[in-house]
């Protein structure tokens, strides 16, 4: 199982930072997880947050992809029904060919009202239209309807989808499942067979919601005060634009205590055997060929995100690289590959997008 690394941009007021110097030191950071050998950097698309989240994934990845030669750049995910799948086909063959052929595009349906009010947009339709940019894309890059063409002849989609309605989604387009959680492996198999499409093709990959550290205790009060900012920022902003009260705040210890039930409702903390174990718990049974993690959490600055990153690196990803497959109806490990997939390493959502 590869490794992977998730940032979003947030930029929240308890620890404001310019953000030019914060956009310069992402850069910096993606050329640092290339030299540590990271697999993968995603970003993914969120608009009108107080705290800046990031809203362009693909222009930033062709950043990244300007500074960087080895490492996959993943969205994960971009918000298809608020574009144009044209205008997808178009940025996302760029960013390709930019990196050489290192794109992961990622693909989810959102969750966000004042997003599809914003985009004029329509919320009622929106796994619908998901699924159509999809196929419209690999349409357009079939047909040569949209120029240039990718650099891979078959451009990994990655669907962002989180629930088993959803990996059956993900199955019946015969695309790849973005989601870690074991629990959709069976959703998705079964759907890639319904449409004839053979399951051994079957890919998964996805967000962990995880942090590791060599010292648990030094670094958790810390950590804890960065996950309740984030997460309460999920969870108002969700919750604009609706009837919904609102939320509660958030409980690192109860987070970091309990297993996972949903996208963020689980925070695995924890030396690197203990995280890779619940990992390996997590996806145990499922093709999932990579997870990633978030290498910083809001606003928290640039040396300890760094300090996570060479933690990761070091101590996590060769855990998780070592771990025997174990893996439940999927040829005893033994992957055929899509017989019109160029060769690549997989990257590795957050969980947040469009979980059906």
């Amino acid at each position: 199982m590869r490794t992977g690394l998730y940032f979003d941009m947030r930029n929240p007021a308890p620890w404001r930072r310019d953000p030019a110097t914060l956009y310069g030191e992402f850069l910096e950071l993606c050329q640092e997880a290339e030299r540590l050998g990271i697999g993968s950097v995603w970003v993914t698309e969120h608009h009108g947050f107080d705290d800046d989240y990031l809203p362009a994934p693909l222009t930033l990845l062709a950043a990244v992809a300007a500074r960087t030669t080895r490492i996959r750049l993943g969205t994960g995910v971009v918000v298809a029904p608020l574009h144009r799948a044209a205008e997808i086909a178009e940025q996302a063959a760029v960013v390709d060919i930019l990196s050489g052929g290192r794109l992961d595009l990622g693909l989810g349906a959102g969750y966000r009202p004042t997003e599809f009010a914003l985009y004029e947009a329509s919320m009622r339709t929106r796994y619908a239209e998901n699924d159509a940019r999809a196929r419209e894309v690999r349409e357009l890059w079939r047909s040569g309807a949209v120029t240039p063409k990718p650099v891979q002849p078959r451009l990994p989609i990655w669907m962002g989808y989180l629930g088993p309605k959803g990996a059956r989604r993900a199955g019946l387009l015969g695309e790849y499942l973005l989601s870690a959680d074991a629990r959709n492996w069976e959703p998705y198999r079964a759907a890639l067979a319904e449409a004839g499409h053979d399951p051994a093709w079957g890919r998964m990959a996805g967000g962990v919601q995880a942090w590791v550290t060599d010292d648990p205790e030094r670094d958790w009060p810390v950590v804890s005060r960065h996950l309740a900012a984030q997460v309460d920022s999920y969870a108002r902003h969700a919750r604009q634009g609706t009837t919904l009260p609102p939320a509660r705040p958030a409980d690192p210890e109860r987070l970091r205590a309990r297993e996972p039930r949903a996208s963020l409702d689980y925070f695995f903390y924890g030396t690197a055997p203990d995280v890779a174990a619940r990992i390996l718990d997590y996806t145990a049974g499922a093709p999932v060929e990579a997870v990633y993690l978030w290498a910083g959490l809001a606003g928290m600055g640039q040396d300890m995100v760094a300090r996570h990153m060479t933690t990761i690196a070091t101590q996590l990803a060769p855990l998780l690289r070592a771990a025997e497959p174990r893996l439940s109806g999927w040829g005893n490990g033994n992957r055929v590959p899509h017989p019109t997939a160029a060769a690549h390493p997989p990257g590795g959502l957050p969980s947040e997008h469009g979980g059906v």
